[in-house]
């Protein structure tokens, strides 16, 4: 007689986007029968977009690797565990004989920020491997926003985001949470609290080159010029100071430099920028005094405000609007979330340092290192010169910088040449193809989940922790202890050695940083059914702001409560925390970090110049938020989603027509795309969405590979950056179109 089959239930965080939301999954045995919102969730209420139902499919997915693969011969096949360490140890261990440790890269992708042993365990491999050449998609997104936020509140992750929940006006600038559910602020289900803010006689106005999902949403959208947010932003300060409506109110006494940065921007009025955003100085001057007279306001600005030449200009003019308006660390306005754990401006102060950049450069460009990295666009150009410090070695952990770093055909002839290429991906993609050893990443079911980033960027705060799903297949090995692996093989020791004692040395240097010595050894004799990522989780808890303190406060937050609690614990709205946040030398805000002031002579001089006849953006999806989500059928169903969208006066002049292919040309570097007409973006500008162009030998990505789309990235210039950050510029670059 057949056993009958038993569903259980679960509950998850997702893993596939910034909102994080709480996930009740349905299953029979391994198989996950569906995925729904987790209306228990004290995070997200329920809500799911379509990546979380897409989940099943990562998990399910044929083409996901399940065992590592080692190049005999010139082809990848499969290989046990122990052969593929072994394998790493044998094309690495003699690069660094022969050449030393900066011969060593490591690039590390958007996936390692979303899972929690990634998070904790790939500092360590940094660290390990002593080299200097380290890499990220930060460089690709976010760093302008991380290095302003760093110079002025002293923290690259004190980014303060709009209490959404309690605001008035809400001010977009170049970012589309209604498709990400925020980037650099977590907040799932943007439309119902959009919605909500209009309800209750609110306005949301955004500003984009493109009508947006977001905008769709706004009581008032403005086309703006790719790549002139700071000379908008500059106008409205610029307003704000000539008409008298700088109002600090309770920031009065913790700022620093006010007089110097209102000397710096005033002289950008409204009159005199508005030819080069393509609004007008009369909207200009409304917006700045909306701003001003609302109760409660913020502005915010994402991927479009930092992928491009004056990103860092733009984050740091965010938040001086934000300050000069008031409306920085007040409800309603931008606020500092206070996360449960991981979070430095949470910690004791200590003896705060100026934040640095470029203690060292790169090699060939010359360009500064930023938070220990350089930028992502230097990666080819260090491979290809030769030299001392040259990367003839690199590892890649879950990143495909192929598809996502400008001018991806160099960087892929430039992996070809290394002489060790190691991935850790769940896939054979543009950029694993050209490994000699990929160790594949587990499911995010066969993880425990706690966010470490996002709880420090999220609109409420609160704490969340889910224990993995289901077990990992026989053989299976963790993430985390990859990672462990690979730093043994770097620091020379025998591969399949020592990653139990180096996550042992890793948890007591942990509880040796955070406490006193007396205090470090009574927790280091305390015992824990905690091991890997999950030690390193409670022992952050206990010692964060809500923690138990080992016991110190009773009720306070442990790993333990966590578990206990699968919807997890609401720890309340965003609180002022001025100025205990701040960890700037001063203890105060700076307002006219010298780097930043001095950047606007480069704005100065491109104010006059004029607007390109053409430029490409690139754009967000909800349902293509990454390259490697272009593999799961529930995302790609439906119309081609990469497609050129071209406004109707330009398609007629350029002779391209809607569903046909074009020739979209940036110097010699060229690609072809299919067309869609629409006024959805200005005149003079076409859009292309990221992350696509599946069709590089090699990859083996089945449902990918049918609609390959075109990559946007192998058109653009590696060698084009915002100076401060080294971010890449990926948007606002003349092109050329043509029909095919």
């Amino acid at each position: 007689m057949a056993a009958t089959s038993v569903h259980r239930t679960a509950h998850r965080i997702c893993p596939l986007c910034e909102a994080c939301c709480g996930l009740t999954l349905t299953l029979d045995g391994s198989r996950v029968l569906q995925v729904r919102g987790h209306d228990a969730d004290v995070f997200s209420h329920g809500y799911l977009c379509p990546k979380g139902v897409a989940l099943r499919d990562l998990h399910h997915d044929p083409d996901r690797l399940q065992a590592p693969l080692v190049r005999r011969d010139g082809r990848l096949v499969p290989a046990s565990w122990p052969e593929a360490f072994a394998a790493v140890e044998r094309v690495l261990a003699p690069v660094i004989a022969r050449h030393g440790r900066d011969a060593v890269g490591i690039y590390l992708g958007n996936p390692v920020v979303h899972k929690m042993g990634l998070s904790l365990y790939a500092p360590l491999l940094v660290r390990a491997l002593g080299a200097g050449n380290v890499y990220s998609a930060s460089t690709l997104d976010q760093m302008p926003k991380q290095l302003a936020c760093a110079l002025m509140y002293g923290g690259a992750l004190s980014i303060p985001v709009p209490d959404i929940d309690r605001t008035d006006y809400l001010l977009v600038l170049g970012a589309n949470p209604a498709a990400s559910n925020g980037s650099l602020w977590t907040v799932p289900d943007f439309r119902g609290r959009a919605r909500a803010l209009g309800r209750r006689g609110g306005r949301l106005v955004v500003v984009d080159p493109r009508r947006s999902e977001t905008a769709l949403l706004a009581d008032e959208h403005h086309f703006l010029r790719p790549g002139a947010d700071a000379f908008l932003l500059l106008g409205i300060a610029a307003t704000l100071i000539a008409e008298g409506r700088v109002r600090l109110g309770a920031l009065a006494p913790h700022v620093a430099g006010l007089e110097a940065a209102i000397t710096a921007v005033q002289p950008y009025t409204a009159a005199r920028v508005a030819a080069a955003t393509g609004l007008d100085a009369a909207t200009i001057t409304r917006l700045a005094r909306e701003l001003a007279q609302a109760p409660h306001a913020a502005v915010y600005g994402r991927i479009g405000t930092c992928t491009q030449e004056f990103g860092t200009l733009v984050s740091w003019l965010i938040e001086l609007i934000n300050v000069l308006t008031g409306n920085l660390d007040r409800a309603g306005g931008a606020m500092f979330p206070k996360a449960a754990a991981f979070a430095a401006n949470t910690l004791p102060a200590g003896v705060a340092r100026p934040f640095l950049t470029g203690r060292r450069r790169s090699r060939v460009s010359q360009a500064p290192e930023v938070l220990g990295e350089f930028p992502a666009t230097c990666l080819a150009e260090e491979i290809e010169v030769p030299g001392d410090g040259q990367i003839r070695a690199l590892i890649v952990i879950g990143g495909n910088p192929v598809l996502s770093v400008p001018n991806g055909p160099r960087l892929a002839r430039a992996l070809e040449s290394l002489e060790a290429c190691i991935s850790v991906d769940i896939y054979q993609n543009e950029t694993s193809r050209h490994a000699d050893v990929i160790l594949p990443g587990s499911s995010p079911l066969e993880d425990g989940h706690y966010d470490v980033a996002f709880p420090q960027l999220a609109y409420r705060n609160a704490a969340r922790y889910s224990p993995a799903t289901l077990p990992r297949a026989p053989g299976q090995v963790a993430e985390w202890q990859v990672l462990l692996e690979l730093a043994a093989i770097a620091r020379g020791q025998r591969a399949n050695g020592d990653a139990a004692a180096l996550d042992e040395a890793a948890y007591a240097d942990q509880v040796r940083r955070a406490l006193p010595p007396e205090a470090a050894a009574r927790v280091l004799g305390t015992p824990t059914p905690w091991r890997g990522p999950e030690r390193l989780l409670d022992l952050a808890l206990r010692l964060g702001p809500y923690g138990d303190h080992f016991g110190q406060r009773p009720d306070g937050l442990t790993l333990d409560r966590l578990v206990a609690q699968p919807g997890g614990i609401d720890l309340g709205p965003l609180a002022p925390r001025i100025p205990e946040v701040l960890r700037t030398p001063s203890g105060k805000i700076e307002l006219a970090p010298p780097g930043l002031i001095a950047d606007l002579g480069r704005a100065e001089a491109r104010l006059a110049t004029p607007p390109a006849d053409l430029v490409v953006i690139g754009r967000r999806q909800l349902a293509s938020n990454n390259s490697w989500m272009h593999n799961l059928p529930t995302l790609m169903k439906g119309p081609m989603r990469c497609t050129l969208l071209v406004h109707p006066l330009d398609a007629a002049r350029c002779g391209v027509v809607d569903g046909g292919r074009a020739r979209l040309s940036a110097g010699e570097r060229v690609i072809e795309a299919q067309v869609e007409v629409s006024d959805e973006v200005m005149p003079g500008v076409v859009s292309l969405p990221h992350g696509w162009g599946h069709d590089l030998p090699g990859s083996e990505l089945s449902v990918a590979m049918r609609r390959p789309g075109a990559n946007l990235n192998a058109l653009l210039d590696d060698g084009l950056r915002d100076p401060l950050s080294g971010n890449a510029v990926l948007s606002g670059i003349p092109v050329a179109l043509e029909a095919v």
